[in-house]
């Protein structure tokens, strides 16, 4: 039975492959083949688990109940293997909320009692697989989550494979212009692409007013645009990254904070994303906009606490606090 947990306002449904195999699903033993073999069972894992079903769809609401899958684990002891499925049908290098709600079901589950790897297998051609990540329950601001360790980031549009962009100077950082982003608002020239595990283009914009909501994001007029730069092909358009990309709006608060909006490769607008407050937060810090150390990153579905290592004025690595609660 799939079970689904909210972490800052994103929702994914968690199944283990042996309910899945119950309800007819095709899925291998292995997950390096499953994450080859995704088109053969992926579009019945995702009409059979992540429809509405008999609960009355909300207003306004996705066609899907949830943002995402995630298939796992695939053993009973740590390091744990799963698959991040992308309500389009495609796999995910990693997800920050996404293995931050794995944590807990495995802590719920009694699987999970300290600090351990997780493991996500895919089959994105511009990255390696699968992606670890480190989890570690902690508490942070009076509240009980876990810390993910997500290593080194990459920049600029070689980590990504963006392909036609140009250099665009932001005071001392060079960032790149995506035209087809600027088309849509000329407040969206100055773009920073990062890796954090999965691709990332973070726009800097100098107000929070130049933010895009999600409400008008969902809206055909700014969804169409948005999908075919962020999606691959078929449905997207592969530009600047023929393996599409996850795009971010950032805009600086007071304090050491950002406030972001997200537009999720294979998925669309979310609430939240803590790869992209990752990402942000790593953006910010290379444009001279925020310090090392603990960054908040303001979303509509949550504040996300990022907290970049540096040395001599090099990133040494990026981790993200995550919390999730099950929903009933």
């Amino acid at each position: 039975m799939t079970q689904f947990y909210d972490a800052r306002g994103n929702v994914y449904g968690v199944v283990s492959p042996a309910a899945l195999r119950r309800q007819g699903v095709q899925l291998p033993d292995d997950p390096v083949q499953a994450a080859r073999t995704r088109k053969t069972w992926v579009a019945l894992a995702i009409a059979s688990e992540c429809g509405w079903g008999s609960l009355p769809r909300p207003a306004n609401a996705k066609a899907h109940r949830c943002d995402g899958l995630l298939v796992g684990p695939f053993q009973n002891e740590p390091p744990f293997d799963l698959l991040i499925v992308n309500t389009d049908g495609s796999l995910a290098e990693r997800s920050g909320n996404g293995l931050t709600i794995f944590a807990q079901a495995l802590t719920d589950q009694g699987l999970m009692t300290d600090t351990c790897e997780l493991r996500v297998h895919h089959d994105q051609p511009d990255g390696h697989s699968p992606v670890a990540t480190h989890i570690a329950p902690a508490v942070h601001d009076h509240t009980a989550g876990f810390w993910l360790t997500l290593g080194v980031p990459e920049f600029g549009p070689s980590a990504v494979g963006a392909q036609g962009v140009e250099p665009v100077l932001l005071g001392d950082a060079e960032l790149s212009q995506v035209d087809a982003l600027a088309a849509i608002n000329p407040n969206w020239t100055h773009s920073q692409f990062v890796r954090v595990g999965n691709p990332h283009c973070v726009t800097l914009v100098d107000r929070v007013a130049d933010l895009p909501d999600n409400g008008p994001m969902q809206q055909p007029s700014l969804f169409a645009p948005l999908q075919a730069i962020a999606f691959a092909p078929p449905m997207g358009g592969g530009q600047p990254c023929m393996a599409g990309v996850n795009l971010q709006w950032a805009a600086r608060l007071p304090g050491n904070r950002m406030a972001a909006r997200v537009f999720e490769r294979g998925e669309g607008p979310t609430a939240s994303s803590g790869t992209s407050a990752s990402a942000v937060a790593c953006a910010a810090w290379r444009a001279g906009w925020v310090e090392a150390g603990d960054v908040a990153v303001v979303m509509p579905g949550g504040t996300a606490p990022v907290r970049l290592q540096t040395h001599d004025h090099r990133l040494l690595s990026v981790s993200l606090f995550g919390a999730a609660r099950r929903q009933v």
